[in-house]
């Protein structure tokens, strides 16, 4: 097969992210398609490409009404990004001018794949896939649940379409909640902890720039130890905290404070919510 034909439905935050990904790996850019509602925003989003990437063909809705429909035509794999609320709308509008191998990939929270099939023509490969916003770094993990006539081979192609955001792995559509809970939402705890390492900084009087720089490095530079393939977060740890030492003193004041426990309930709120969304969601 040649390289695929890839469209983008919507261009916000995850499809934007992964599309970012694909194009910094090396997708060829005139394989690439994308829609968005107005025609400011295609015009931003060409704007916001390097140079050597701009060859995207970019579809607003504003200033032509079958901008979807022109996009998934003969498209080889098509990825829904827009709002939860009108993902099934979207579906729905562009089964007809699917091929029958079309492969479709919703990044969408709350929607499952019962809803998707329910909306797409009979028989309609489809998959469910949880990202995170890494993934316009290339550095984002992706979690993939398979319908019900998704085949391996397709399966693979989502796969290889992926690779170049970051990690994917393959999970039953009944763990996409936990995924959510853990890596889906994850990059915004990590933000909030580096928020609050700022505020500690502050606290102590260092100026805003001096902590917001110490902050941002320090979390950033720690993912960059934890890529590493034999990373484990435990040791890590353990290998910085001295007994009785500065960190450890640190790290206690966490436990203490029950950070695993509020970690686990946070995850578990995030992961509930996106249940929720399911059920506000189902036709």
């Amino acid at each position: 097969m040649s390289e695929p034909i890839i469209t983008f439905l919507g261009t916000g935050s995850m499809n934007g992210s992964i599309m970012s990904g694909l194009l910094a790996g090396g997708t060829a850019p005139e394989r690439v398609r994308a829609t968005t509602r107005s025609a400011a925003s295609a015009r931003k989003l060409k704007e916001s490409l390097p140079e050597d990437q701009r060859d995207v063909t970019v579809y607003s809705g504003e200033d032509n009404e079958s901008a979807n429909l022109d996009a998934v035509k003969d498209a080889d794999v098509v990825l829904l990004g827009v709002k939860p609320k009108g993902i099934l709308d979207l579906a729905a509008e562009i089964k007809d001018a699917l091929a029958d191998d079309a492969l479709v990939i919703s990044v969408a929270a709350g929607i499952d794949l019962a809803m998707l099939e329910g909306e797409l023509r009979a028989g309609q490969p489809v998959i469910r896939s949880m990202p995170n916003t890494p993934s316009r770094v290339g550095r984002g993990v992706i979690a993939l649940a398979a319908g019900t006539h998704c085949t391996p081979e397709q399966l693979k192609l989502a796969h290889e379409v992926l690779a170049n955001s970051g990690t994917v792995l393959d999970v039953e559509e009944d763990q996409i909640n936990a995924v959510t809970g853990v890596s889906g939402s994850g990059p915004a705890y990590a933000f909030f902890l580096a928020e609050a390492m700022q505020k500690a900084g502050e606290a102590m009087g260092l100026d805003s720039e001096t902590a917001r720089l110490l902050a941002k490095e320090t979390v950033s530079g720690a993912g960059e130890l934890l890529h590493a393939d034999d990373a484990d977060p435990e040791a890590l740890r353990k290998a910085v905290s001295s007994p009785n030492g500065t960190t450890e003193r640190a790290i206690n004041v966490f436990a203490e404070g029950g950070l695993v426990e509020l970690t686990e309930k946070a995850a578990k709120a995030s992961a509930s919510r996106g249940a929720e969304m399911v059920e506000e969601f189902r036709r």
